[in-house]
């Protein structure tokens, strides 16, 4: 990851006394609301890893259909491997001890730039991206400025 990092993303381990404990930064993808922005977030890796997948929070705001209010990402390849519960993924979807890092980060990037509101993490987020296209590109745009400091 740190010789072929993906364009628009940055991460790496917060110290080197605990690789388990990472901090990601994205740049919003081009041509979308978040266009602009720069977003932190922490991965946490369990001690089993890769058997289990990290967890992934954002540390600066974040409204998105697929990111709970307190920052948690909500993709499939970061659910326990295995069959779903409620049945909505395969279990090919959830995590596998070959993914990585770097395929963990596009997901994100791609996660941000087309949402799946079917799946809502955040039900506001979800409907108003369905409902009020504009109104939730409004609050995203605010977002991108205060991710910039502005």
């Amino acid at each position: 990851l740190s010789l072929h990092a993906p364009e628009g993303i940055t991460a790496g381990p917060i110290s080197e006394d605990n690789f388990f404990e990472w901090e990601a930064v994205i740049a919003g993808p081009p041509e979308t609301p978040f266009e602009g922005g720069i977003f932190t977030a922490n991965l946490s890796f369990p001690r089993d890893y890769p058997l289990n997948p990290p967890t992934m929070k954002f540390t600066c705001p974040m409204f998105h259909p697929n990111v709970y209010d307190n920052g948690v990402v909500c993709i499939s390849i970061l659910h326990p491997p295995g069959d779903d519960p409620n049945h909505y993924e395969s279990s090919s979807e959830r995590w596998s001890p070959v993914q990585s890092i770097e395929k963990i980060l596009l997901s994100v990037l791609s996660m941000i730039a087309d949402p799946n509101d079917e799946s809502g993490a955040n039900v506001d987020a979800s409907k108003m991206w369905r409902d009020n296209r504009d109104q939730y590109n409004a609050i995203v745009h605010d977002i991108v400025k205060r991710s910039l400091g502005l």
